[in-house]
């Protein structure tokens, strides 16, 4: 019997269809079968060409989706089931996520949850909202009566797969035309749910000017939906509360957004008031604001007084964001003067206005050249620009300014000297005689620049003309190696001139000692002959938060008592609620996403394990075993858009899952010959240009004037001395 069966479902919609099979037949799926419900001749015919790799039913012209969902069904004999419309999508590489963690949940779950991306006709790829609700739920099972929250989850049936033998004990009560009915039902009607938040689905949503109107019925449905929903809730309290809520919203919503007939409108609102007065739970209070107004407007069956309150709500709304456009006006005003009245000052040469990470603090590349500069040229002063609830961590005496303020305008218009490892604000001037430096902060696998745009999760929300207006600025591009220089070249279009002279950050990994390892170990809390573990997953633009990917409990459990493990959330989520509190099991679980800076963790680490994260690329400087966990590769690469293919040239062993990942770590294959030979490749490629001296050559060329031929040379890979190992330094 195969694990998961793929049932697909419905007609071949502007050929989609074509592209899901594609992405199932992409690579062997051990355990899993894939059934075709087509709808219609064009499904068939297109379903039938990756026989026998699939099995196709051919079913009518017209058939429901509930129909051919539960033909499909019929015919499917593995012991879940995961329903996907035939307009819908698979990310590469996630059905066989699938499989793997369903094999897992014998007996202790019926519906396993899942991420999911959207695509419109405008764009795909775009990140769904769900997945702080799935990180949250964890791995384990769940009983809905202690996470009604779950409830607030998209309600997408393809997001949702189905133990078998629950479909079939409750087959009438799920399968129907509603399919977001059909989502929460399963939830309600499940003894246990799991959680597997990672991107397995992508929801196609069709232009509506492209579909059928909808009729009074389709209209009114929504409201029976909750009232069948909230039958099956009566009797929890929790759960009924927030399925509530729910159906009180999508009601608004609903009535607000879908452009019904005054008729249809009318009746719409008359059936959703008497829904939500007749459901209202005991004790329910209403929240406060303009929402609790809508609310009891809704109860009362207000129609007239409704549509009274959502013109003068629009009214309203106009005449705020005339006055926050005439506030921000004359904020921009000011500060334009301001920044004016500077911009007539004379530039002045001793002074260097430095950024990190969006004005963080002192980090990075710019942080490794102003503590060079303060060697080489204490004649240039210094200013940081830094937020104001960062300036309480810069270290003592940092002379800095908080964006925003007249002295930081001030510094911006007269300093002769800016570093950033980011981008200054488009209003920054390019003066006559200043020299821009653009540092950067990693080398690149995932696409940069303008290689983004064939990539909607990444490029969303980006203004690509201002990007380039920003690029056009730079004097100078830092780059560590030839592959780096190439990708900025492509990505970041301008006459800059590329400083082939390595990654400031990095001369850490040549210059530290034997005390200093030691001691950051010491403030690790890493006892001697402990092996220390850094594990540093990178950010994902198709999802909402920080969701790990790894189960650290477990895994520390495996690794044991003699293994730390390291873990570090990527600076995106700074501030974020993390997803490691309660972790610490004996100090054998250290969350060290707020420790900086960055490197001394490195400097700590035995090895690392990291995903996608450019940190492997400075890591490799010290010639530590690098270990990748891949799980998502397929859909990262696809989504987010890649430079080269990391699972073909990593610096180390690749893991697809955690138990591989298991594996590789609790035998010698994270050091093994082979795991060696990886790692020169990679560092011959990678770390052509960094031997310590980065920052010498930064601060010698740009502001000493030196020549390029007159600066250290860079010394060969295979002539450079790391810093030592742990083991060494005890």
């Amino acid at each position: 019997m195969p694990e998961l069966s793929v049932v697909v479902h419905g007609p071949n919609t502007q050929d989609h269809l074509t592209g899901l099979l594609d992405s199932l037949a992409d690579r062997p799926l051990p355990d899993t079968e894939v059934v075709v419900a087509a709808v219609g001749d064009w499904a068939r015919r297109t379903a039938e060409r990756h026989a026998p790799d699939v099995q196709v039913l051919s079913l009518p012209e017209g058939t429901s989706d509930a129909a051919a969902r539960a033909a499909g069904a019929a015919r499917a004999g593995g012991r879940w089931l995961h329903f996907v419309r035939a307009k819908d999508g698979l990310p590469p590489g996630s059905t066989r996520t699938v499989a793997e963690r369903v094999a897992g949940l014998t007996g202790t779950a019926d519906v396993l949850l899942l991420d999911h991306l959207r695509s419109t006709w405008r764009g795909s790829g775009l990140p769904s909202a769900d997945g702080p609700l799935l990180a949250r739920a964890g791995r384990t099972g769940l009983a809905l009566d202690d996470s009604a929250y779950l409830l607030r989850l998209t309600p997408l049936l393809g997001a949702r797969v189905l133990r078998a033998g629950f479909w079939r004990a409750h087959e009438e009560q799920l399968n129907g035309d509603d399919e977001a009915g059909t989502a929460l039902a399963a939830l309600l009607l499940a003894d246990r749910v799991a959680a597997l938040p990672h991107i397995a689905y992508e929801d196609r949503r069709l232009r509506p000017a492209g579909l059928p109107p909808k009729t009074p019925e389709q209209h009114y449905a929504l409201v029976d939906r909750y009232e069948r929903l909230l039958d099956l809730a009566r009797e929890r309290p929790a759960v009924y509360t927030v399925l509530y809520e729910i159906m009180v919203r999508d009601c608004l919503r609903a009535f607000t957004r879908d452009g019904m007939p005054e008729d249809v409108a009318r009746e719409f609102f008359h059936r959703a008031s008497v829904a939500a007065l007749r459901r209202r739970p005991e004790g329910h209070r209403r929240p406060a604001g303009l929402e609790g107004i809508r609310r009891s407007l809704l109860e009362e069956g207000a129609y007239t007084k409704y549509r009274a309150f959502q013109a003068a709500n629009r009214t309203r709304r106009a005449v705020r964001s005339t006055v926050r456009a005439g506030r921000r006006q004359l904020g921009t005003r000011v500060r334009d003067l301001q920044y004016r009245r500077a911009l007539h000052r004379p530039v002045d040469p001793h002074l260097a206005v430095f950024a990190a990470y969006w004005n963080r603090g002192v980090a990075c590349n710019p942080a490794a050249i102003a503590a060079k500069l303060a060697e080489l040229a204490p004649h240039i002063h210094p200013v940081w620009v830094v937020t104001d609830r960062n300036a309480a961590l810069l270290p003592p005496g940092t002379d800095h300014v908080v964006p925003g303020t007249r002295r930081y305008w001030e510094v911006l218009a007269t300093a002769k000297y800016l570093v950033n490892n980011v981008n200054f604000p488009n209003a920054v001037v390019k003066r006559p005689g200043t020299v821009h430096v653009q540092t950067h902060h990693g080398t690149p696998l995932k696409r940069m620049g303008v290689d983004q745009l064939p990539f909607p999760a990444a490029a969303q929300g980006l203004d690509f003309e201002a990007l380039l207006e920003r690029v056009d600025k730079w004097d100078y591009s830092v780059s560590s190696n030839s592959h780096t220089t190439r990708m900025w070249e492509r990505a970041y279009p301008s006459r800059y001139v590329s400083l082939d002279h390595g990654y400031p950050r990095n001369d850490v990994y040549y210059t530290a000692g034997a005390a200093e390892i030691r001691a950051v170990r010491e403030r690790l809390g890493i006892a001697p002959g402990r092996r220390a573990v850094l594990y540093a997953p990178t950010h994902r633009d198709y999802e909402a938060g920080w969701t790990p990917r790894l189960d650290l409990a477990a895994l520390s459990d495996r690794l044991g008592e003699d293994t730390v493990l390291l873990v570090r959330g990527h600076y995106f989520y700074d501030g974020a609620a993390s997803p490691l509190t309660g972790l610490r099991r004996s100090g054998r679980v250290v969350d060290v996403s707020s420790y900086d800076p960055v490197e001394e963790l490195c400097l700590a680490a035995d090895v690392l394990v990291t995903d996608y994260s450019s940190i492997m690329f400075d890591y490799a400087n010290l010639d530590r075993p690098i270990v990748i966990h891949a799980d998502d590769w397929e859909t990262y690469r696809t989504t987010r858009g890649v430079y080269f293919d990391l699972t073909a040239e990593a610096p180390g062993p690749v893991a697809r899952t955690q138990e591989e990942l298991t594996g590789i770590l609790t035998t010698d294959a994270w050091r093994d010959e082979n795991a060696a030979k990886a790692r020169a490749v990679f560092r011959r490629r990678f770390c052509e240009y960094d031997d310590g001296r980065a920052a010498e050559r930064v601060v010698r060329r740009v502001f000493l004037g030196q020549d390029e031929t007159s600066l250290p040379p860079v010394l060969p890979v295979g002539e450079r001395t790391p810093a030592p190992t742990p083991e060494e330094a005890a």
